[in-house]
């Protein structure tokens, strides 16, 4: 997102979350404290049937079998939450997708209302 100060220069505002939420948890059915966390894709497995599939077509003489996808339409991706329930007898983990945007900060600073711009 792009906004103007007043002497009319971009700068860019990012997304500011802070990293606990005090949110309803299904498992404890009332409202708890949760740790936020960003959603971070694990690592793929050398075991999937689609990857020893496609290591099997690509071993040997032949080249590059399989189309490499080269149109990327989206500059950003959609930014989702990891919330994990504190009751330590509870430990209950849910996302939450939240919009798409550039910066996304976790535990940021607060902005104050009427303070001066600082580059």
């Amino acid at each position: 997102m792009q906004r103007y100060c007043n002497d009319n220069v971009p700068y860019y505002c990012p997304v500011n979350v802070p990293k606990t939420r005090r949110t309803y948890c299904k498992k404890c059915k009332r409202h708890q404290l949760h740790k936020v966390t960003q959603y971070k894709k694990g690592k793929d497995s050398l075991y999937a049937q689609g990857k020893r599939r496609y290591d099997r077509k690509q071993s040997g003489y032949g080249g590059q079998t399989k189309p490499i996808f080269r149109k990327k339409a989206k500059t950003t991706k959609k930014i989702v939450l990891r919330l994990e329930c504190v009751e330590p007898n509870c430990r209950a983990k849910r996302m939450v997708p939240i919009k798409r945007c550039k910066h996304f900060e976790l535990g940021g600073d607060k902005k104050r209302k009427g303070q001066v711009i600082q580059f």
